[in-house]
């Protein structure tokens, strides 16, 4: 059933659904007629067509958050020696510091393009950014009163 309020996932990129207003609607319906909205597939089984769910299949990959996950999991050993939690960088850090983080290693991923030798492993300083941005984008989405998990 089409919603009303423009939080729509297509309308309003910020709204964490995938509810479709009715102008949306109207267009999906235009651009997809309804004989083509349900699979049937070999084995006689059908489902709904996946043009209005988000694929997160195809947006992510696996072998980037697999090395993802191992840059983040090299990072929990503090200074002091701790291990923090995964989760640590979720109880919040200032717009400032991402940004001045994600410039440090913005500037070694251009230098490294560039030609000059690299200062550290680019994987690693790809997955920096990757924090940085994933980091500064939360902050965002708290910020803006999105229920995060």
């Amino acid at each position: 059933m089409p919603i009303t309020d423009k939080s729509c996932c297509y309308c309003n990129p910020n709204a964490w659904t995938t509810d479709i207003c009715e102008d949306c609607e109207k267009l999906i319906d235009e651009t997809f007629p309804k004989e083509t909205r349900v699979r049937t597939f070999e084995s006689g089984a059908t489902r709904d067509a996946d043009t209005d769910k988000f694929d997160y299949e195809g947006f992510l990959s696996p072998s980037v958050i697999r090395r993802f996950g191992k840059y983040m999991h090299q990072h929990r050993k503090q200074s002091d020696g701790n291990l923090r939690d995964s989760d640590n960088w979720q109880k919040g850090i200032p717009f400032d510091q991402y940004m001045k983080s994600a410039k440090r290693h913005f500037i070694e991923w251009w230098a490294v393009h560039r030609g000059l030798p690299p200062t550290e492993e680019l994987e690693d300083t790809l997955c920096a950014m990757l924090f940085n941005v994933q980091g500064y984008l939360y902050e965002l989405l708290k910020k803006e009163g999105h229920k995060l998990q």
